[in-house]
């Protein structure tokens, strides 16, 4: 029987391994941190997952349980394979390898059926993706659809499922390097804890490097060091310097990351037990200030899903890696699930002037002027509408608001605070879109697979939400299947 060494524990790593035993292979999964805090960074994840649809039938076969009222009173549109990879391609400013973006768009929806028939159950995203709109919960940006229970629940859906397949999963087990055949070259085993352990096959899917300060510091640049980390504090780069230590080619953007706004105080690296409400991306809705009190994003360039994994970078190119995001009265019902935890950095005053002055390392005076600025320069004769890209633009001499901007104005206010939190780094391994590890030469290294987060080349710059679950999902699934000898 062959055997499959996957390294890893999140998605990536479970589809990859379940493919695999679906293929007849014996099947072993390290996961370097303990049973407590396994899962990797998608444990952390809201669970949300982007996929191709042609319309709510679609949705049906990934959400069999979708009530009549549900569908009644919900406009879910459809998001078809052009939708998804121009996305890709545009925020990647037409940079990312065409072959895996064409693989991860063309297999995003059977991937996810897969997925579903394997235990884990989907839900339409009203929470975080959807705003009601002439009474109809109107479903924008392309990601309809979440896992049930979050990230921690997409990881015990899969996690339970290759249990009871036979797949033998071990924690707490760090593999260091890879073994290679002296005859061929082919990875033949890794060395896990200090011993070798022999397999046909090894699938790598244990993410970058964001949990690195010190290749944080080297290769995205200064001050890196100091960003928090939104996930797993595992993720260190193992599998990335095992590969290039026996030839790898590496590939992507390697001074790129995908970063986003992450509360000020929350801890150096993920909380399981908040998850991923550290993050505070209602920003479209209010404006975004420095200490200085100035604007220094466009909050409605674009769907929270196209900007939200670039600001991050922004707020930590601010002095003191700080900001604060700030709202009014109009859109308080509108903010995500999120400003509501009780770990929440947040001030409220039923003044603009308290309000400055309740906003930590921030010029009361700036603040101010920028306020009066903005306010001033609204267009209220455009519409609001949070579902659409509706044009209501706002320049206070800064930089424009492109859209869905609002005076503010009415009180209560509130802002929170914020700084930067890495999610994933954009810099990998050459893979190819068979999930095979490409070697300096060119050439496949024999034995050698990869998904997830430490394949390069798919993202540059940018990042469409939700997209990462899903192409370490395809991925995973393939690598499991191409590992096993069962070609896709």
């Amino acid at each position: 029987m062959t055997r499959v060494v996957v390294v890893g524990g999140g998605n990536a790593a479970l589809c990859a391994a379940i493919a695999a035993r679906e293929c007849g292979a014996e099947v072993l999964v390290f996961e370097r941190a303990p049973y407590e805090t396994r899962g990797g960074n998608s444990r952390f994840t809201g669970g949300g997952m982007r996929t191709c649809y042609a319309g709510t039938e679609d949705l049906m076969k990934l959400i069999p349980d979708l009530s009549s009222a549900e569908i009644e009173n919900s406009d879910f549109g459809s998001y078809s394979e052009d939708d998804f990879y121009f996305d890709l391609s545009r925020l990647s400013h037409n940079r990312g390898d065409l072959d895996l973006q064409e693989k991860v768009v063309g297999e995003s929806f059977s991937t996810l059926c897969w997925m579903q028939q394997k235990g884990v159950r989907f839900l339409p995203a009203f929470r975080r993706q959807s705003f009601k709109v002439d009474g109809k919960q109107t479903f924008w940006g392309g990601l309809s659809v979440e896992v049930n229970g979050g990230g921690a629940g997409l990881v015990d859906a899969l996690t339970n499922f290759a249990v009871n397949d036979g797949i033998s999963i071990r924690y707490d087990s760090r593999v260091t390097d890879l073994a290679q055949s002296r005859r061929n070259g082919r990875v033949d085993g890794v060395v896990v804890n200090g011993d070798v352990v022999g397999c046909d096959g090894v699938v790598l899917a244990c993410g970058g490097f964001e949990s690195n300060p010190m290749w944080r510091a080297k290769y995205l640049g200064p001050n890196w060091d100091l960003a928090k980390v939104r996930g797993t504090r595992f993720n260190t780069g193992d599998g990335i310097s095992m590969a290039m230590d026996i030839g790898a080619m590496p590939r992507g953007h390697w001074s790129g990351c995908h970063s986003v706004a992450w509360d000020m105080n929350a801890p150096d690296f993920g909380d399981l037990d908040v998850a991923d409400e550290f993050q505070k991306h209602s920003y479209p809705l209010g404006i975004v200030v420095n200490s200085s009190g100035r604007r220094f994003i466009d909050e409605g360039a674009d769907f929270r899903n196209y900007t939200y994994a670039r600001y991050g970078a922004e707020i930590l190119n601010q002095e003191g890696q700080l900001a604060w995001q700030v709202f009014d009265a109009k859109t308080k019902g509108m903010l995500r699930g999120e400003y509501l935890h009780r770990q929440v950095t947040s001030v409220t005053s039923s003044t603009l002037e308290g309000l400055a002055k309740a906003m930590s390392d921030v010029d009361v005076d700036g603040f101010f002027d920028t306020v009066s600025r903005f306010n001033a320069s609204v267009c209220t004769d455009v519409p609001f509408n949070p579902a659409i890209l509706d044009g209501r633009s706002a320049d206070d001499g800064t930089v424009p608001k492109s859209n869905w901007a609002n005076a503010i104005s009415d009180p209560p206010f509130e802002a929170y605070g914020v700084t930067c939190g890495i999610t994933f780094t954009f810099g990998g391994l050459h893979v190819d879109s068979e999930a095979r590890v490409i070697a300096e030469s060119g050439s496949p290294i024999p034995g050698l697979f990869a998904a997830g987060e430490l394949v390069g080349g798919l993202y540059y710059s940018n990042y469409p939400g939700g997209s990462g679950l899903t192409s370490g999902a395809v991925m995973g699934r393939t690598a499991g299947r191409i590992a096993a000898g069962v070609l896709s």
